[in-house]
């Protein structure tokens, strides 16, 4: 059986360090006071965030980019390039339908090369947190663990 004093320290180590790292728990493992452990949880958390560059209490998703408007521009530019080319073969309105059929064929394409490469882009943002995550999670268990804490 568990002492009540080391398990209520276990449980307030649990929540001391859940803004820094959800997916660690740490222990007193060396009879740490509830003080000692705060000053050690602020001071691992400053170490971590130098090492990794990362504050996860600063951390934002990436902002997704919006897409649109490339068929009804591709369809515009495309009805005036027509109009111009259908004026000199004499008939404009015939030439503005034409290009902007071709205009908006063209801005589909266009919007979708601009999503892909968007989607892309916010994979590897995602994945560059990731990252930065799994480094500071490693250097402040690394502290804690350099104090004399178990961290699971």
């Amino acid at each position: 059986m568990i002492p009540k004093s080391i398990l209520s320290l276990m449980m307030f180590a649990a929540l001391v360090s859940a803004p820094a790292s959800a997916q660690l728990t740490v222990y007193p493992a060396k009879e740490q006071s509830i003080e000692q452990q705060q000053k050690d949880e602020a001071e691992c958390y400053a170490w971590a965030k130098e090492q990794s560059g990362y504050d996860p209490m600063q951390a934002t998703l990436p902002a997704q980019q919006s897409v649109g408007g490339e068929r009804v521009g591709g369809a515009a530019r495309g009805a005036l390039g027509g109009a111009a080319i259908g004026a000199i073969a004499g008939d404009a309105g015939k030439g503005a339908a034409i290009g902007a059929a071709g205009g908006t064929l063209l801005g589909g394409a266009r919007q979708r090369h601009k999503q892909v490469s968007n989607e892309q882009a916010a994979t590897q943002q995602q994945q560059a947190i990731a990252q930065q995550q799994q480094h500071f999670q490693r250097a402040y268990a690394t502290c804690f663990e350099g104090r004399g804490y178990t961290v699971k």
